[in-house]
């Protein structure tokens, strides 16, 4: 059993970053309320594909929990029941977290399955730990921080609802994002410890400062893009997603330093490529810091001068969580020289 810990711990790490993507592609497309309850669908484990399963229906068997629209609004049924030939609001509560009562069977089922990797993910942390058990009195670290792993999705699930109960207020995505970062930090440190291998580092200060410098700059840079993306949230609810022109027409004066911070995070990264050059190093996942940051600048100038294409908003922010996981891999890494 426990020689399956590191394959758990590399697939939870792989679903983790699905679920962001997947988040980032909720986002884009304007799918957060697609499932405006939680942990179910509109009352569903399953979600409705069309509108009319929402319709009151007479001499129809209702669930406790089931959701469906009445007057642009949501109405739960409080108990199982089947109806009577008349609707009969007795039977039914209104939905008081939000108001939102809005079916789009896409948006829908893009938030579904958002919702079932994390589910996903979730079940994977969960194998994680119990390989884990399995080297407690051998590797008692291994077991505290897959308990934490999975806390943390445990936290994570409910700040996502949260997130959905609120309409989706940006700060709570926000700190739904935060937790997503911090369970990769833990994950990223757990895979660190599996490696055998050592980078031989011939100036081990200059390397673990640079280390810690770079991740730094790229948790600013992560921390001043939220608050961007926080804006640009603000913009698609005021024009609309079929104006992304718009969005940042008035960009505030936040987004220019966060446009400009790049370059000290590329300038940064180039001069410890250098010293890497200079020792006759240059680590596999150094490359991928690299390719990470320059294509983050290329998604950066897609989306700024070419309006939002499609894609280019989850790209960028699984480039910013791929490169902030391959600084804090390096970092581990580095720190055990």
């Amino acid at each position: 059993m426990k020689n399956l810990y590191k394959p758990f711990l590399v697939l939870s790490l792989s679903l983790v970053y699905l679920v962001i993507l997947a988040g980032a592609t909720v986002r884009m497309t304007g799918s957060g309320m697609g499932c405006p309850d939680w942990p179910k669908c509109f009352g569903y484990l399953i979600p409705p594909t069309e509108r009319a399963q929402l319709d009151w229906k007479p001499k129809h068997p209702y669930q406790n929990g089931q959701v469906i629209i009445v007057a642009e609004s949501l109405r739960v049924a409080h108990t199982d029941f089947t109806s009577q030939e008349q609707y009969n609001p007795s039977n039914w509560e209104a939905y008081t977290k939000h108001d939102y009562a809005v079916f789009n069977p896409t948006h829908t089922w893009i938030e579904f399955i958002n919702r079932l990797l994390g589910a996903l993910a979730g079940l994977a942390t969960l194998g994680l730990l119990l390989t884990a058990l399995w080297r407690f009195k051998s590797d008692r670290i291994a077991t505290i921080g897959s308990t934490l792993v999975v806390l943390g999705m445990g936290v994570q699930g409910w700040l996502g609802k949260t997130v959905v109960d609120s309409n989706l207020l940006p700060y709570k995505i926000s700190i739904h994002m935060a937790m997503a970062l911090l369970i990769v930090v833990l994950l990223v440190y757990l895979l660190s410890r599996e490696r055998k291998d050592q980078l031989k580092l011939p100036e081990i200060k200059q390397f673990k400062g640079l280390a810690l410098a770079a991740l730094v700059l790229s948790i600013v840079q992560i921390a001043m893009g939220t608050q961007v993306r926080q804006y640009v949230d603000e913009q698609m609810h005021a024009f609309n997603l079929s104006q992304p022109a718009l969005w940042l027409a008035e960009a505030p004066l936040l987004f220019y330093v966060h446009r400009s911070f790049s370059i000290a995070v590329l300038f940064i990264h180039l001069y410890w490529g250098y010293l890497f050059l200079k020792n006759n190093l240059f680590p596999l996942v150094f490359k991928g810091i690299l390719a990470c940051i320059g294509l983050e600048i290329l998604t950066g100038i897609w989306m700024y001068y070419f309006d939002f294409p499609f894609a280019s908003q989850p790209l960028h922010l699984i480039l910013a969580t791929l490169l902030f996981g391959a600084q804090t891999y390096l970092l581990f890494v580095v720190k055990k020289t």
